[in-house]
């Protein structure tokens, strides 16, 4: 029976956080969720399920892929307690075609948030290797992962999808890195406690910066956030001693006016013999002065400046992910035909089986005579007799597997194959077993 990809699920497009917390599952309950899916929805063959903080998607195979993605929509709400009219709206489903397709594009990340962020096929990736813990893989679902697997390593190859900086945290942790020739001597100091600013010294930091500083009106917060990272506290009312020591300045402080200006910085600059400093001002009100960027080897981003470097680079990975768009649709028809395929698989090994035998019980038929023949001679009908059966074989099998989709469908072929040539010699290999293995005449198979 065809066997065929299904996806249903939810994801940031189609529903708010809120009802995401509700139904995703914890990387620890997976595997236990998969087992309850498949004992509970007979319609379900094979299960893979992807929970992260954007999607909770179910990927399956099933022979009526309709039947299979009710079933598991009713498993969701009853699993996670939430009742279907609640997040109804939300769902999609994929079917065949479809279904790979979305599979193939979250693996490249032409589905995610951001386009081209990279943690999607670590996600995708884990999502299988639960499913095999589970025992919900079988041979679709195993090929229709790895063929996604090779679709995300084709498209980050061929293609600049995941280049560029797509938050303002990473835009700054990118402008830093083209300011500076390395950032591992350096030193940064982190004003005031904003989120975007605590990321951008998070990032920084884990590039191996020399030293992190931080400063903050709540000073525990400073010490907290210290320790955390592995920094220094710096009391906010004493913080501006330090600023000659500071090569990146990331201000996040709460303020209606700046807090530094060119009057306090011209003696910092001085003090550092004019080497580069990189300030970046997260503060909204500002918290630099825009007049500090005038200043020698001084280079001052604000929020606006950051947004805008994110623009360009969302609008450079969006015309790049057209070429990742082709990449999907090049891979798709070499599963979709690998798939097509699985349905002959019984009937060539039918065919395979019954010329086969044929062959060997034509060879037993007159074992008396080729008895007299000198070795060499034997061999040479043993390669005759096996290289006609090969011949067949190869334009029977090759006829079925090069068949027009459009004029012939897959179950079809496999079943006229199957009736002319699968059991119509096994009925006749049943005849020949029984047969005179002295007698000479010539078996037909029909």
């Amino acid at each position: 029976m065809d066997q065929s990809l299904f996806v249903v699920g939810i994801n940031h497009r189609t529903a708010a956080v809120a009802m995401r917390e509700r139904l995703a599952f914890a990387e620890d309950e997976i595997v236990a969720a998969l087992g309850r899916l498949t004992a509970s929805s007979p319609a379900v063959a094979e299960a893979a399920l992807i929970s992260t903080c954007n999607r909770v998607e179910v990927v399956g195979v099933a022979a009526d892929p309709t039947s299979a993605a009710e079933e598991t929509l009713k498993f969701l709400a009853a699993d996670r307690s939430v009742a279907r009219e609640l997040w109804s709206d939300a769902v999609y489903s994929f079917a065949g075609r479809d279904a790979a397709r979305h599979m193939f594009r979250v693996g490249a990340s032409l589905d995610s948030m951001v386009v081209g962020e990279p943690q999607i096929l670590g996600q995708l990736k884990l999502a299988y290797a639960q499913a095999s813990e589970a025992r919900s893989v079988g041979l679709v679902l195993h090929r229709a992962f790895h063929k996604a697997f090779t679709v995300a390593k084709r498209v980050r190859k061929g293609t600049l999808i995941g280049h560029g900086a797509v938050s303002v945290s990473t835009a700054a942790v990118s402008l830093a890195g083209q300011i500076f020739d390395t950032l591992k001597d350096k030193t940064v100091m982190l004003m005031g406690a904003g989120k975007m600013a605590e990321l951008t010294a998070r990032q920084l930091s884990a590039l191996g910066i020399e030293s992190l500083l931080i400063t903050s009106r709540t000073f525990d917060r400073a010490v907290a956030l210290a320790r955390e990272l592995g920094g220094t506290a710096v009391p906010y009312e004493n913080y501006k001693p330090y600023l000659k020591m500071v090569d990146v300045l990331i201000g996040s402080v709460s303020s209606t006016r700046p807090v530094l200006g060119p009057e306090e910085f011209e003696p910092v600059i001085r003090e550092r013999r004019y080497r580069p400093m990189f300030l970046i001002d997260m503060g909204v009100p500002r918290n630099f002065d825009e007049r500090l960027n005038a200043m020698q080897n001084v280079y001052l981003y604000d929020i606006d400046d950051l947004g805008a470097l994110v623009q360009r680079s969302l609008g450079d990975r969006e015309r790049e992910a057209e070429k990742a768009e082709q990449i999907v649709e090049l891979e798709l028809e070499s599963f979709l035909k690998w798939l097509g395929g699985l349905d002959l698989t019984p009937t060539i090994k039918d065919i395979r089986y019954s010329i086969e035998r044929l062959r060997d019980v034509e060879m037993g038929r007159h074992r008396g005579w080729l008895a007299q023949l000198e070795p060499a001679e034997r061999e040479r009908v043993e390669l005759l007799t096996r290289g006609l059966t090969n011949k067949l074989l190869h334009r029977i099998l090759s006829g079925l597997k090069q068949r027009d989709d459009k004029t012939l469908d897959a179950a079809f072929a496999a079943e006229v194959a199957r009736r002319l040539l699968g059991a119509e010699f096994d009925a006749q290999d049943t005849d020949l077993d029984d047969a005179d293995d002295d007698d000479d005449s010539e078996s037909d198979p029909e």
